[in-house]
């Protein structure tokens, strides 16, 4: 197929693991990144881990400022695989070159990523995807292929299909979706899942399943997202390698007696002693999470169509509170009843 010409804002976890294995399959990648980075990626080059076996990715480009990318393009996309919060601030960076800007390509997590990006670029220069893979990053330039899943990508562009193409070619298991609302939704839906919990009580997903308490929490959060889905008219679908609908049915539907040891053994065992983005990032030091933009986001969807979500409310002000430094990680740390004084 003919290359794709992309470029990467940031060589973070997604973007190093989809521009690394597109830049393998042949296509042209360029990264955008901040000028330490760039230098330590220029000198040490990057590598993709993926099946226990390890790829040198040697056909890239990369530039220490947006300017300097949009100035050695044109690319037919830009991808962003950047936090929620960083969205604004990015698309500002490449207005202000005064270089022609090409459609976007938003593999970020939440649903207000791609309302901004047309909202400063125009509806037609968006393109929706989500990324379902696990990948980790042991270093700058490094790159772990966790949990292959794949990467859903929006047919409403007509760049929609030639992506998916290629991400196949790049053995990334690229799925097209007819529309993006269901789709970024679903995604939404697993993000919650333990995510807000675990970072606020300082413990592992498994262990909020093996709790009674903390398991209602969960499906409580769960429950008041697929209620602004519906509210919305988006039914969850399934996501490459996700079971969504299955997800949801046993969060909704199931008898708890049912529900319980199948949602346990599914969400938490999936996941283990490994800690979520969230907790990552508060317990990291970052000083910020994107609650604002997950929980945060059933919260305000629920407001503007009269759908309560007490319990998503709550976890975001709470890890806002924790991220802020306004609230010590001692209050609710390994201390679950704590947060449930907190929950209607």
């Amino acid at each position: 197929m003919p290359e794709l010409r992309l470029l990467f804002l940031g060589a973070g976890a997604i973007g190093t693991y989809v521009g690394g294995s597109l830049a393998v399959a042949g296509h042209k990648v360029t990264f955008s990144e901040q000028p330490d980075a760039a230098a330590v990626i220029r000198t040490q080059g990057l590598r993709l881990t993926r099946a226990d076996r390890t790829i040198p990715v040697r056909d890239f480009a990369i530039h220490d400022s947006a300017a300097e990318a949009l100035a050695a393009g044109p690319y037919d996309v830009c991808v962003f695989a950047l936090k929620s919060f960083d969205t604004e601030s990015a698309l500002d960076g490449l207005l202000a070159t005064g270089a022609p800007v090409p459609p976007v390509l938003s593999l970020q997590n939440g649903v207000d990523n791609e309302p901004l990006i047309a909202a400063k670029l125009g509806a037609n220069r968006v393109i929706t995807g989500t990324v379902t893979t696990a990948v980790g990053k042991p270093g700058t330039g490094q790159v772990v292929e966790e949990k292959r899943r794949g990467i859903g990508i929006a047919l409403d562009h007509p760049l929609g299909r030639r992506l998916v193409a290629a991400l196949n070619d790049a053995d990334l298991n690229g799925v097209g979706y007819p529309s993006p609302g269901p789709m970024k939704w679903s995604k939404l839906l697993t993000n919650l899942i333990g995510n807000a919990t675990s970072a606020i009580l300082d413990e592992p997903v498994g262990a909020l399943f093996a709790d009674p308490r903390t398991y209602e929490v969960e499906i409580a959060v769960l429950r008041e997202c697929l209620a602004v889905m519906d509210a919305l008219g988006h039914k969850p679908v399934d996501l490459p390698g996700t079971p969504v609908k299955a997800l949801a049915v046993g969060a909704s539907k199931l008898p708890r007696f049912v529900a319980r040891p199948l949602l346990s053994r599914i969400l938490g065992g999936s996941r283990g002693d490994k800690m979520p983005s969230f907790h990552i990032d508060l317990h990291g030091g970052r000083g910020r999470t994107e609650v604002r933009y997950l929980n945060g986001a059933v919260v305000r969807y629920g407001a503007e169509h009269g759908v309560p979500t007490p319990v998503n409310a709550v976890l975001t002000d709470t890890l806002e509170a924790l991220s802020s430094g306004t609230q010590s990680v001692e209050t609710y740390r390994h201390n679950p009843d704590a947060l449930l004084a907190l929950l209607p």
